[in-house]
């Protein structure tokens, strides 16, 4: 069971359906005349006023839909992309209900400019108020130290150090951790289990308790759990990351004999693939034909005075279920320079000068939109790897993780990389880090994601990237 902690903050939800439903209200007596609506014959007997049949229909209805999209299921650690989403489900659907209204209501005369004056004001209010609040409650606690969390963390795991780390470093989200506790106390955590047990009994101010349960006995589980029911404390459960990111298989039977395929993905889906390689190719067109025409005249003087060779070079990369295509990017290394497999890494010798301010900026990779036009790669997806590392790196990464990574398209650029994971891998933790961000992003994937991933590589590129070598 959750449970709902904090003196007021169970206030702010009730407080902005009281609001948004004020809007509604509002702005419908402010746009539209009532004056020329007549009762429809659905209207219950029992409502007599014509602006109150409308209110009581776009009220009731814009409550339901709200409650089936969970409109206002917002949390400290929602992210900003999944309000956004959550804003357009809700306009769209109550634009059909508005809509619709006007379509059931027979006889009715109204301009539909002055009913979409009314939905664009009403749901632009509605909007700004939600972030407002968000960003507004996030700025609270990180200088107010109001409406925080007191959290405490059982185990030691390479996934409980993530999380400390995001409480530690996040004081946006509003959580003071307690402290850390480990069967295996060491200088990175407070005590043992015990210890543990001692201090939530002399505590009665712990908010939530986050297990990890590869790290606990089941006796040990049941003890916080017992501790969390008498005391109405969230407790939470941290799977093993590793082994949480391995669960990507179906599971059929054959008689009684588990076989295990690999899921279909969203991105696979005939319809989300549709609309992926409709943005892939028009978002590629528009690069291809404002930037890299004109762009590519300039940087083959260049590139030629400074060295010879071609303007662009391309290296085979492994794409979706491991087919081998030829990946383009403008030259950026000494056409005598060795054509072996390998990563440029820092201070390279093999890079030109011009071939330094084009990895730099990340300009060496326009090319590879010709790669999207031909199907071969997506604007954003797990960037390719070259056939050797493909290899290499499968060895060190749980088998149908990487197996799960190439069942989709790659691209020119994505979450990993806009996470920091780019470039060299100096690292397992770097590999491991990109393929879990992969993963991620493909069970995860929508046109917003792809927007926001586009605009966070873009500001990467100008505020520069000191893996970008």
């Amino acid at each position: 069971m959750e449970y709902i902690r904090g003196r007021y903050s169970w206030l702010l939800r009730p407080a902005l359906i009281l609001f948004d439903i004020s809007i509604i209200v509002f702005f419908a007596s402010y746009f539209i005349d009532f004056k020329t609506f007549g009762l429809p014959y659905w209207s219950f007997g029992f409502i007599k006023s014509k602006a109150t049949f409308f209110v009581f229909y776009a009220s009731i209805l814009w409550l339901i839909s709200a409650y089936s999209i969970k409109f206002y299921n917002v949390y400290r650690y929602t992210t900003t992309l999944n309000i956004l989403g959550l804003l357009i489900k809700q306009s769209l659907i109550f634009f059909i209900i508005v809509f619709a209204f006007i379509g059931f209501y027979r006889g009715i005369e109204i301009n539909k400019i002055t009913v979409l004056k009314y939905l664009v004001t009403s749901i632009s209010i509605i909007s700004f108020i939600k972030f407002l609040m968000f960003f507004g409650l996030k700025k609270y606690r990180q200088h107010l130290n109001g409406n925080h969390r007191r959290v405490l963390i059982i185990g030691s795991t390479d996934s409980t150090q993530e999380l400390k780390d995001f409480f530690t470093n996040k004081s946006e989200y509003g959580y003071d951790l307690l402290g850390v506790y480990s069967s295996n106390s060491s200088q990175n955590t407070n005590g043992n289990i015990q210890d543990a047990v001692e201090f939530i009994s002399n505590n009665d101010a712990i908010d939530e308790i986050y297990c990890a349960m590869d790290d606990l006995s089941e006796n040990e589980l049941k003890t916080f759990v017992k501790y969390a029911e008498l005391n109405q404390c969230n407790i939470k459960f941290i799977p093993n990351t590793a082994n949480f990111f391995s669960k990507r298989l179906k599971t059929d039977f054959y008689n009684y004999l588990p076989v295990l395929s690999i899921q279909k993905v969203a991105l696979n889906k005939p319809f989300n693939r549709v609309i992926k390689r409709i943005f892939d190719v028009v978002f590629s067109i528009l690069v291809i034909v404002f930037l890299l025409s004109w762009i590519s005249f300039i940087l083959f003087i260049l590139i030629k005075l400074e060295s010879k060779g071609p303007l662009l070079y391309k290296h085979k990369r492994n794409g979706i279920n491991y087919k081998e295509f030829d990946c383009y990017k403008f030259r950026s290394l000494r056409i005598n320079s060795s054509e072996s497999e390998n990563y440029v890494k820092k201070k390279d010798q093999r890079v030109t000068k011009i071939g330094r301010f084009l990895r730099q900026t990340s300009l060496d990779e326009l090319p590879q939109f010709i790669n999207v036009l031909k199907g071969d790669m997506s604007v954003v997806g797990p960037r390719p790897h070259m056939l050797s590392y493909t290899e290499s790196y499968s060895k060190k990464i749980d088998p149908y993780n990487f197996i799960f990574r190439h069942n989709v398209k790659p691209g020119i650029t994505g979450l990993a990389q806009v996470k920091g994971f780019r470039g060299e891998v100096k690292a397992d933790e770097d590999i491991i880090n990109r393929v879990k961000y992969d993963i991620f992003y493909i069970e995860n994937w929508s046109i917003l994601l792809d927007l926001d991933i586009i605009g966070r590589t873009i500001l990467g590129i100008i505020k520069g990237d000191e893996k970008a070598y």
